[in-house]
C-alpha cells in the first residue's frame, strides 16, 4: 500500500493520515470515483465528532471550516494568474 509511508511514525496525527490515505488509494484502484470517497470520509468524521461532542460544537466547527476554506487552507494547487 502507498499511503506516505508512515505507518510506523510515532506521530499518531500522521500515521492517521497515512491510514486514511492508504483507504482512499485501495478505493480509487477499486474504481470508486474520489468524490464519493469524499462525502463518505466526510459523513464518517462528522457522525465521529458528533458521537464525540454533539452537534453544537460540530456546527461551529463546520461553521469555521468554511472561512478556511474560503482562504485556501485546504487547495493543494493553486492556479496562477497569466
Amino acid at each position: 500500500m502507498g499511503g506516505l509511508g508512515l505507518a510506523n511514525s510515532n506521530d499518531e496525527s500522521l500515521r492517521a493520515l497515512n491510514f486514511i490515505l492508504e483507504a482512499w488509494e485501495e478505493a480509487s484502484e477499486s474504481g470508486i470515483r474520489p468524490q464519493l470517497v469524499a462525502y463518505a470520509a466526510i459523513y464518517t468524521a462528522l457522525s465521529d465528532l458528533v458521537a464525540s461532542y454533539g452537534e453544537d460544537e460540530v456546527a461551529k466547527l463546520m461553521v469555521s471550516l468554511g472561512t478556511r476554506v474560503q482562504a485556501g487552507e485546504f487547495t493543494l494547487r493553486r492556479a496562477t494568474q497569466q
